[in-house]
């Protein structure tokens, strides 16, 4: 035994777990949280509130979450992961019932000092459950028909529930990180293969059933798909919001216009500037540098993950960790996508960098799982 693991054997429990902490981690995350703050600044008009000051009081809210949930043994959380998935879904119910209603959806639920969002917490608690279904399930019945069932299942419940608030863009996040945490467990790629080709009849079945009294999907998420094909057709209306956030990227060029230069967020052309499209004032203010500068942070973030699951022997932790890494991963690809026009616009934030309450302090909790896993790994 080196000089130092004997130190560090020395040190008591407690504050051992303090060193244990994937401290990197942690310095990232304040850092993507630092630029999110920057930016809310700005579009704010250099002020700290309405929304710099609310969002580091949630930060830091989050933070103490995370080194709490860190704190507790990796086995426990994989004991609560049922509990925690079944009322994750009593929380969507309970949206269905009496859920706060907010520019034309119902998807929160009001609890006082802020406002919930029952499907941000469901996105954690379906990794927590698919991870310890398949750290349960043997390695030989990954891929059984029957043994594929329950987990569909799992993924349906709560993307349905989701989908009718409605919330299309988590209800994809839902479907999408639930089957590639399928993947991940091990399961036969011919399912996918499956639910690809029936995927590509349902997005048939939903383009035929436009204008009947059988219509699958709202009329302002068609718009949504009408605009992501041809924004031109509808500058002024349902083209607006994506044709603005082009005209504030490309007017950004490669270095920016400069901290609060930005033309399209300060004259109020951009809009959701301060959430869904707050990457554009990132771009137009800072360039390209300013883009690629925090899809680096945001890619460090998912390899930290990716080296941190591999390094875990146990097969719930490395699940865990791949399947927050690869939420995380999913949530900066689709909002990225979504504002530079390669994606549909779905509402879905930028990780800790667009304004929001439930979407941080959920992701922070995500994380001291992924540092609980990290610290009681074994050694």
């Amino acid at each position: 035994m080196s000089y130092l693991e004997y130190s560090v054997k020395t040190i008591p429990s407690g504050w051992r777990k303090v060193l244990y902490l994937n401290w990197p981690l942690v310095v990232l995350l304040s850092a993507v949280a630092s630029v999110g703050f920057l930016m809310l600044y700005s579009v704010a008009g250099g002020a700290l509130s309405p929304w710099a000051e609310p969002q580091m009081k949630r930060y830091l809210l989050g933070l103490g979450a995370m080194f709490c949930v860190a704190m507790v043994p990796i086995w426990l959380w994989r004991n609560l992961s049922a509990l925690i998935y079944l009322g994750a879904l009593a929380l969507l119910v309970a949206v269905e019932l009496f859920g706060a209603i907010g520019m034309g959806a119902q998807r929160w639920i009001d609890i006082g000092f802020m406002r919930l969002q029952p499907s941000e917490v469901m996105k954690v608690a379906l990794v927590m459950a698919l991870a310890a279904y398949y750290d349960w399930l043997p390695m030989r019945r990954v891929s059984h028909p029957v043994w594929v069932i329950a987990p569909l299942l799992l993924i349906l419940a709560p993307t349905f529930l989701t989908l009718i608030q409605p919330d299309l863009g988590t209800a994809i996040l839902l479907m999408v990180g639930g089957g590639a945490m399928m993947f991940i467990a091990g399961v036969h790629w011919a399912y996918f293969a499956i639910v690809i080709a029936a995927g590509g009849g349902a997005v048939y079945t939903v383009f035929l059933s436009r204008g009947t009294p059988w219509q699958l999907l709202k009329d302002y998420q068609f718009r949504r798909i009408d605009t992501f094909l041809d924004p031109s057709t509808d500058p002024l209306g349902a083209g607006y919001h994506i044709t603005q956030a082009k005209i504030a990227m490309g007017s950004g060029g490669w270095t920016g216009r400069g901290f609060m230069q930005g033309t399209q967020s300060r004259l109020n052309f951009l809009p959701e500037k301060h959430t869904d499209f707050i990457f554009n004032t990132l771009a137009e203010e800072f360039g390209f540098v300013g883009g690629i500068s925090l899809l680096l942070l945001y890619v460090l973030i998912v390899v930290f993950c990716i080296v941190a699951a591999l390094q875990n022997k146990d097969r719930y932790s490395s699940l865990l960790i791949l399947g927050v890494g690869l939420t995380f991963f999913l949530f900066f690809a689709v909002n990225m996508s979504m504002v530079m026009g390669l994606a549909p616009v779905v509402g879905v934030p930028l990780p800790l960098v667009s304004y929001g309450g439930s979407a941080m302090l959920v992701l922070m909790i995500a994380f001291g799982l992924v540092q609980s896993a990290h610290i009681h790994r074994p050694r």
